[in-house]
């Protein structure tokens, strides 16, 4: 009996002595510690329960509706009567089943956007769904999807915008908190489990709008006592912004990061300090760390939306995105140890679009099919013994894939800097792809392969451990063509070398009898052209690929501009090409705004609007309040809008179209951008067209 004690209490000791030592969240370096100090502190920070169950999640939604919906905004500036909101056929549980069919395991709605309408029934304000005409101002959006998330088994979160162009509180910094913090509790305390609150960090009141300070500490301990395994993101400390709205991560992505929330001062001085934010390419490298003094779990969410708004807008119905673009969205960003948080907007009726749930039926088979038969046989979790390894992987009797999945065990913490996959060929390895980190989950897009073995090689800052590797063979999309036009008018559409396109011009769908295109052809007037690829013989073809195009721009010139680089001449606004774009000089000295750019389109048209296309790179030089005027003899300016403003189009720059009032007739227009999403010096311009009647 004694033998077997002192045998248990080895046990314990011995196992005591191999236990890693873990700092949840976030740990502060000792000071003067060593590079190779900090490294192996880094190495065995973890993610909290409520952080790892949300990366677990791997794709959430959001539901962006609200008063915008009704408004055709993205922006509401508080105003907008709350008559108008009134969907006609709400059906929250159609906004469920759909997302559910599609794998998304977790949705946000937008309890109150910018403009302060609230979707539910609260007593902070009368600016909600209690004073719409909706079910007699006696409905309540949130509990509608709160019930239908219960029914579907989904998880459940709520938006709560903490900048409120309604609220007559805001800029009266104690008044307005009290007043948000009685928003959130009622989110709170009144709709079941909440599993996630997101404060969005916009707000674009500029130099002269009112200046509110959050409190977001108390916020955060608000939450931490009525929902405490809720996790906060993007402006909150447990999930962090990637830093754009395009669906795409970092290649090098460190969940444990240098960056902290800086909503907090002494987290802002540090950033600060590192000369690093939110939009910084690496967040997690060795150079960082070595001037870091303290490092946290801070993981990744990339958002974007199904198409190019966040509110649902009538004219987005041709530009949703495919089953295609949905994937090679969620290969880079949850493949990419991040997590996707795809928008999905509710129309005015109150339902998903048609297109909407088609493409996202296809995009969850596509996932379904993928994942259904992993190619490797099964292996037991690695645990490395050292900081570079390596591991051979047999692949199942005759399986091909074209997928590889690495999945480090992130219960431990994030170690791995850099990989190589290798396949055994002809009783030689060859390298097939390198990367560097791997977090939560890295998934590798390949050619078709058929071999024996697959070799992971390793390189990490601590020893490391690896939940799985798996690989799977993912069905081929059959890619729709291309349909450009340049600025003479002339017309190209591409596809894959091995395919037979068909088009109309008249609108009309194509098949495959339709005109087989050869050669770039003229279309210089308003209208739609649609193409299909065709592929096997006949055999297979592409979906309908469409086009909508407004007059050519073929006699359209530049008469006048503030100002333009050399190679960025003002000339290229005007190209056809969204490639290209006009910029004015970037240098110390570069003049200030106002820019502008004035334009002849040599003939008389009846308009009613215009369209910016901004820089799709974001780099700089994206204008955010404009001026717009006409002119039918350039010299007599009448202006159409002052002061307009290009609501989101910092971290979402999709193409901008803005309707005037009324249909104008001109010959010349001029727009002047007044000022810059960053504030800098200069302007750009991909793109700028009319929209004629």
């Amino acid at each position: 009996m004694k033998k077997k004690n002192l045998l248990l209490v080895f046990s314990i000791i011995l196992l005591a002595s191999c236990t890693e030592k873990r700092y949840e969240k976030s740990a502060t370096f000792p000071q003067n510690a060593t590079l190779e100090e900090k490294l192996k502190i880094a190495s065995h920070i973890v993610p909290s329960p409520q952080q790892l169950a949300w990366q677990e999640l791997e794709t959430t939604v959001f539901f962006h509706f609200g008063i915008n919906t009704f408004t055709g905004r993205e922006w509401g500036d508080g105003t907008e009567s709350p008559t108008l909101f009134n969907p006609t056929n709400l059906n929250t549980d159609q906004w469920c089943e759909t997302v559910k069919n599609a794998g998304f395991k977790l949705v946000i709605i937008t309890a109150k956007h910018h403009d302060g309408f609230c979707l539910w029934q609260t007593k902070t304000t009368k600016h909600s769904v209690a004073a719409s005409p909706w079910k007699n101002g006696e409905g309540d959006v949130v509990k509608e999807l709160q019930k239908s998330c219960e029914k579907y088994g989904l998880k459940f979160g709520v938006y709560l915008s903490p900048w409120d162009r309604n609220a007559v509180s805001y800029g009266d910094s104690p008044a307005y908190n009290q007043f948000f913090m009685e928003q959130l509790t009622e989110l709170l305390t009144n709709y079941g489990k909440v599993d996630e609150v997101w404060f969005d960090g916009a707000c674009g009141e500029g130099p002269n709008g009112k200046v509110q300070e959050y409190d977001f500490p108390a916020y955060y301990n608000l939450i931490k006592k009525l929902m405490p395994n809720a996790v906060v993101a993007v402006s909150g400390d447990d999930v962090r912004w990637v830093g754009n709205e395009a669906g795409f991560g970092r290649d090098t992505e460190w969940s444990v990061t240098v960056l902290q929330n800086d909503v907090r001062e002494e987290a802002k001085i540090s950033n600060e300090k590192l000369g690093i934010s939110t939009t910084s390419k690496e967040l997690g490298s060795k150079e960082l760390i070595e001037k870091a003094e303290k490092m946290v779990w801070w993981p990744s969410e990339v958002d974007v939306s199904i198409r190019q708004g966040w509110f649902f807008h009538p004219k987005d119905d041709a530009r949703v995105k495919t089953a295609e673009q949905l994937a090679n969205i969620y290969f880079n960003s949850v493949g990419k140890n991040s997590v996707l948080l795809l928008n999905i907007p509710p129309n005015k009726e109150g339902l998903i679009a048609k297109q909407d749930s088609i493409n996202l039926a296809e995009y969850g088979q596509f996932l379904r099919q993928m994942y259904a038969e992993n190619k490797l046989e099964e292996t037991k979790t690695w645990k490395s013994k050292q900081q570079c390894e390596s591991k051979i992987f047999d692949v199942k009797k005759e399986a091909k894939f074209n997928v590889i999945e690495l999945a480090e065990d992130i219960r431990y913490g994030q170690r791995i800097e850099s990989f190589s996959i290798e396949v055994l060929k002809n009783n030689n390895w060859e390298t097939i792809a390198k990367g560097t980190t791997i977090g939560y989950k890295r998934l590798l897009r390949l050619p078709i392969l058929n071999v024996e073995k697959i070799r992971i090689n390793i390189q990490a800052r601590d020893n490391f451990r690896f939940k799985h590797v798996k690989a799977y063979l993912a069905e081929e999309f059959i890619s729709k063509p291309i349909i450009e036009r340049n600025k003479d008018g002339m017309v190209s559409i591409k596809a894959n070398e091995n395919a037979t396109i068909k088009y109309t011009t008249d609108g009309t769908t194509p098949n495959q009898n339709s005109e087989l295109y050869t050669t770039p052809f003229e279309f210089l007037s308003k209208g739609t052209i649609k193409a299909i690829a065709i592929y096997s013989e006949g055999k297979k073809q592409s979906d309908v690929q469409s086009r909508d195009f407004d007059i050519a721009k073929k006699e359209w010139s530049i008469i006048a501009r503030s100002d333009e680089e050399l190679h960025y001449e003002a000339e290229k606004a005007i190209d056809n090409n969204e490639n290209t774009i006009w910029h004015t000089p970037w240098n110390s000295d570069a003049k200030k705004h106002p820019h502008f750019i004035t334009i002849d389109c040599a003939q008389q048209l009846k308009v009613k609007g215009f369209v910016l296309i901004p820089r799709k790179d974001m780099l700089g030089g994206i204008p955010y309040n404009y001026d717009f005027y006409i002119s039918n003899d350039g010299k007599n300016w009448k202006k159409i809008i002052a002061n307009g403003e290009f609501s989101n189009i910092k971290n979402n720059p999709v193409n901008q179209e803005v309707l005037f009032q009324q249909t104008e007739t001109l010959r010349y227009f001029k727009f002047v951008a007044l000022n810059e999403v960053e504030n800098n010096a200069w302007c750009s311009v991909a793109e700028i067209d009319l929209i004629t009647k």
